[in-house]
């Protein structure tokens, strides 16, 4: 602050300075003579003008040179040139200017020596005592709560359930929480209690604020949003603070909602941590219990709050009288995905051709974030083309781009690399088309897009919530199926498989010890590094079983992938043909969409 204060000083000064550098410049240094010597030069018929402000002289000459000269100051100026012995003839020569000291440039040029340091000084005292009243202010300000708010009466930022597709089961159980709101007496009237906490549960991206703001809009409330990070500071006692203001701020416009975004970064389980339990996280989820548990039954302000890690949330945030509704809000069906699209193509000029439906099933997985930047994608698209219409291609291109990254061009292969990511994605293809309860083949590029030199698009008919081991059995072999394709062609592996083997690992590990579905172990879980979180996934992971049974889930991993690759390469082998066409027509066409290797199995007979 004191930095600041010099350098705002020192350019006022400098401002100062130029200022009256300038007026100073303004005047023309002039000599200045005796009035002996004037009266000489008046004798001598040089002088046009004297002009006479109070006891100074200006001499104008015929030449047009100019002196300056001083009479004494209670004298007038004839009497003064007469007892120099000046004659009346020859100051009858001479005009005489008579005038009154006035004028801004005068007094600026009389006043600015002493007003300078003056002006200074006042300079630096005010900036001074400004920065200081800042900084009282924020001093009183900074336990403050930061909630955003909308109101009801704000269109533009208000959202309502038809605003929200999808989530059906979700809106169903928030429509109480709209109705208690809209008229909390009919309730109470009764001796009903409506939660005081609602805790909104689900995925990254499945649109956990917007339907809190949506509760909010249908029930005509404030809805006041906060992210949890935003209560933590690093003095300890200013979460507390944040949140003691953001409730009574609530229960001042009640009926409200308080919505708490990530509630997780405050609401982890105490005593988990190694820095004791008095830092100011605990403290501020300490305060957050304590207003959920003040609460009155005619006080009508319910808290939201949001997760995707409901695990790692204190027990007493989730006992009865706190966030005791849980609402889970799933990854949209196909159904959800579609209406999701519509509502976010609204304000999109859209092409005749774009059929939402045949989307929605290329889309499965995606959460109604991953569909909006999905449609944003295709709007980009279509605007660096030059066209005015989003069209089915661009959505499509736009899927492959959220889901595996942009296209490469620049990444170019040599015609070797090219046959060996040929022989790769040819055999996951040919695999996942010829195993049972696989998904089917949507499309097969060489063409590099995001860290994949070229992609395999397996995409489900229909969601999917239970799998069964032949499932996993096939989609071990389909991951191993590039692998496969190298040595059954190559007779060489190179790094290509290293994101197939990975995956693939982490299935047969999940198969033994998560899925229970290990002939070995039988219906046994282990636990595993997700049990922990608090400490890291390794120092704080606990195993439950000895070292002698973590040797024989390792060997039994080990069965599953080899198993795995026997099959794959055995599929690959038998139908050779297959696999030197398919991937010679990948080098030759690049891609391959999912109607054409359709009718490219069916030539050869294997459907």
């Amino acid at each position: 602050m004191l930095s600041k204060n010099a350098f705002s000083a020192l350019l006022i000064l400098l401002a100062l300075a130029f200022m009256y550098t300038a007026l100073s410049g303004s005047f023309k240094e002039v000599k200045t003579i005796s009035i002996s010597e004037l009266v000489g030069k008046i004798n001598a018929d040089q002088v046009v003008k004297i002009t006479v402000m109070d006891s100074d002289l200006t001499i104008t000459m015929k030449d047009g040179a100019e002196f300056l000269s001083k009479k004494e100051n209670e004298a007038a100026l004839s009497e003064t040139f007469k007892n120099y012995g000046l004659t009346d003839e020859k100051l009858a020569k001479i005009v005489i200017d008579i005038q009154n000291p006035s004028g801004v440039w005068y007094w600026l040029a009389v006043l600015l020596p002493f007003l300078l340091p003056l002006l200074l000084v006042v300079a630096f005292f005010w900036l001074t005592a400004r920065q200081v009243q800042r900084a009282n202010i924020q001093a009183f300000t900074f336990g403050q709560s930061r909630a955003r708010v909308i109101y009801p009466d704000n269109k533009k930022e208000r959202v309502m359930f038809k605003d929200v597709a999808g989530a059906k089961e979700a809106k169903e159980e928030l429509v109480e929480i709209v109705d208690f709101l809209k008229s909390p007496k009919k309730f109470l009237d009764i001796g009903a209690k409506i939660p005081k906490g609602v805790l909104l549960m689900g995925a990254p991206g499945t649109g956990k604020t917007l339907i809190a703001k949506a509760v909010a809009g249908e029930a005509g409330v404030p809805f006041f949003h906060m992210s949890a990070s935003e209560f933590v500071e690093m003095f300890v006692g200013v979460g507390a603070s944040r949140v003691r203001d953001l409730f009574k701020m609530a229960k001042k416009a009640a009926p409200s909602i308080i919505f708490i975004d990530e509630v997780d970064a405050i609401g982890r389980h105490r005593g988990a941590g190694m820095g004791g339990g008095h830092d100011e996280r605990e403290q501020t989820l300490n305060q957050i219990l304590v207003e959920l548990d003040g609460f009155e039954t005619n006080e009508a302000v319910i808290v939201m709050a949001a997760t995707n890690r409901p695990d790692v949330l204190d027990p007493a945030l989730l006992r009865p009288g706190r966030f005791d509704r849980r609402v889970i809000i799933d990854l949209p069906d196909i159904n959800d995905r579609e209406a999701i699209l519509k509502i976010h193509s609204l304000k999109k000029p859209l092409a005749k051709d774009v059929d939402f439906k045949r989307i929605a099933e290329r889309t499965p997985g995606f959460s109604g974030a991953d569909l909006a930047n999905l449609v944003n994608e295709a709007a980009i698209l279509t605007a660096r083309n030059a066209r005015k219409e989003v069209t089915q291609l661009d959505i499509i291109n736009s899927i492959e781009k959220v889901m595996l990254g942009p296209e490469r061009k620049s990444h170019i292969l040599s015609d070797k690399e090219k046959k060996i990511a040929a022989y790769h994605e040819a055999g996951h293809a040919l695999v996942a088309a010829l195993m049972p309860d696989t998904d089917p083949v949507h499309k097969i590029s060489i063409i590099s897009r995001g860290r994949a030199a070229g992609f395999t698009l397996k995409l489900p008919l229909e969601d999917r919530h239970f799998y069964t081991k032949t499932h996993f059995i096939s989609e071990l072999a389909v991951s191993l199926g590039g692998y496969a394709s190298e040595e059954v062609v190559f007779k060489e592996f190179t790094t290509g498989a290293s994101d197939d083997l990975k995956k693939a690992t982490d299935l047969a590990r999940a198969l033994v010890t998560k899925y229970g579905m290990s002939e070995k172990f039988g219906p046994m879980a282990f636990s595993g590094h997700e049990e922990n979180v608090f400490l890291g996934r390794d120092f704080g992971s606990s195993k439950d079983y000895s070292e002698t049974v973590a040797s024989l889930i390792d060997s039994e991993v080990s069965n599953f992938m080899k198993n795995a690759f026997k099959t794959a390469k055995e599929v690959l082998t038998k139908h050779r043909d297959v696999l030197d066409a398919l991937a010679q027509k990948l080098i030759t066409e690049e891609t391959v969409e999912r109607d054409e290797f359709a009718n490219f199995i069916k030539s050869y007979g294997l459907v």
